[in-house]
């Protein structure tokens, strides 16, 4: 009978969580520290699988028992179950090798697909890492984000092509950054270049370089993208727009890593290619607007991010974020966004995604002189529902965290920011709605002031 360890520092998710492993037919081993999960793990009775927390009291957390656990070569897989992921510790944990990230609660089934995943003959052998260096943060706990996240963690080491796509404004650059600097060339430079941006007739000696002479007023040879990004990354942003007689070229150039100077030899390069897009590349491709060969070459790692308007759920965390960086570079006094404010955040479609959010938010920062941003310092236009389309997208958890989401905001913007009656309107515990306040990051858009006047019965 296989065996899985349990880490948690709350004995009663802990036993709870033993309990449902033991009735699938598991057994089951328990440590309230990750001190304690280590020694277990060092232990002479085997363990086939790990469920970890991540927050835990001491110096040895969930992710210091996971990079210990992942230097084994005979390590069990693990996955961390955490009340508080990030984009950074989700994408760390993928990286060091857990077999999952996910975010507690877990339901019974969810739990029992998992372990019997883990439990599952063929296992990733563990591979050991340093931390990544710090980067630009990708603010998102909904579930399309937790997929970004994941992505970036399991190709961040990997040498191949990684091609994102989404909408102008949804942070395709964020994720090549992310990508670079969790991977083992964050030592090496990232290089970006916006295809786009550079007329066609220059776009050949930008990314592969010229000799001197080459033409007229090249008075100096020149590198090219390809070998300034030597042993990092080369970041192709819209490489939808680029030229049909560019694409022959960038073809060779990932095939052969060999890219060759205007007027120059052949050089052999080392660069990690990351491309980026906001077209559909293959409606392109079928008609015949883009290579077919250079877009199956691109689309080895594909990684797709979702528009603001389908991730309900990380339009709050991104706004305080917004604004506590807006707040810091002016200089002024914690600001913070009132009930109305946030509700009317969730209720606008966002056609310009994340960056039209980023502009909004550090707009009001500027003008608002209160503390408090209100639903009317907000230049959004009209606003409009989102579509039925939007509210049934996706997977059936993200549409519950997106009902979620809008359920609690109204609920605390109707009873002026007083947790325990919202708890009361939505007919669920207010410890619970304090999770899922938390979980949703909807803890700056209420009030907070008391809530005298309810009584003590939260059931």
């Amino acid at each position: 009978m296989p065996t899985v360890l349990i880490v948690d520092d709350d004995p009663a998710l802990r036993d709870s969580l033993a309990e449902t492993v033991a009735d699938l037919g598991h057994a089951v081993a328990r440590a309230a520290s990750g001190r304690e999960a280590l020694a277990h793990l060092a232990g002479p009775a085997a363990i086939d699988a790990v469920l970890l927390d991540l927050r835990m009291p001491g110096e040895v957390d969930g992710m210091a028992v996971l990079r210990a656990l992942r230097a084994r070569e005979d390590a069990p897989p693990v996955a961390i179950l955490t009340a508080y992921a990030s984009a950074e510790n989700t994408i760390e944990a993928m990286r060091l090798g857990a077999h999952d990230h996910l975010t507690k609660p877990v339901g019974r089934e969810a739990l029992a697909a998992l372990v019997g995943q883990m439990l599952a003959p063929a296992r990733r052998p563990a591979a050991a890492a340093p931390p990544p260096a710090s980067g630009d943060a990708l603010i998102g706990a909904s579930e399309a984000m937790r997929r970004v996240q994941k992505a970036i963690g399991l190709s961040a080491d990997s040498d191949a092509t990684v091609l994102i796509q989404g909408e102008t404004g949804t942070g395709k650059e964020l994720v090549a950054r992310a990508l670079h600097a969790h991977g083992r060339r964050q030592g090496g430079p990232l290089v970006p270049v916006n295809c786009a941006a550079i007329p066609a007739e220059l776009l050949e000696s930008e990314l592969f370089g010229h000799a001197r002479g080459a033409f007229t007023g090249a008075a100096s040879d020149r590198p090219g993208a390809f070998r300034e990004a030597e042993g990092g990354t080369l970041f192709l942003d819209e490489i939808g727009d680029m030229p049909a007689a560019m694409q022959a070229k960038i073809l060779r150039a990932l095939q052969e890593r060999i890219v060759t100077p205007v007027g120059g030899r052949p050089v052999r390069v080392d660069a990690r290619v990351v491309a980026a897009t906001h077209r559909d590349l293959p409606a392109l491709v079928a008609a015949g607007a883009f290579r077919a060969d250079l877009f199956y070459r691109l689309n080895v790692v594909p990684i797709a991010l979702p528009p603001l308007r389908e991730r309900l759920a990380d339009i709050l965390p991104l706004a305080e974020h917004f604004l506590r960086e807006a707040v810091g570079r002016e200089g002024r006094p914690a600001m913070r966004l009132g009930a109305g404010a946030a509700a009317r955040l969730l209720a606008h479609p966002w056609p310009g995604n994340v960056r039209e959010l980023r502009n909004a938010v550090e707009r009001a920062a500027v003008l608002v002189r209160g503390a408090e941003i209100r639903a009317g310092d907000l230049d959004l236009g009209p606003d409009a529902p989102p579509a039925e389309a939007d509210w049934l997208a996706g997977d059936l958890p993200g549409a519950v965290a997106r009902l979620e989401t809008a359920m609690i905001a109204r609920a605390l913007r109707e009873t002026g920011g007083n947790r325990a009656e919202a708890a009361r309107r939505l007919g669920i515990q207010r410890q619970l709605l304090y999770a899922k306040i938390e979980r949703y990051g909807l803890g700056g858009a209420v009030s907070g002031e008391a809530t005298g006047g309810v009584g003590k019965d939260d059931t």
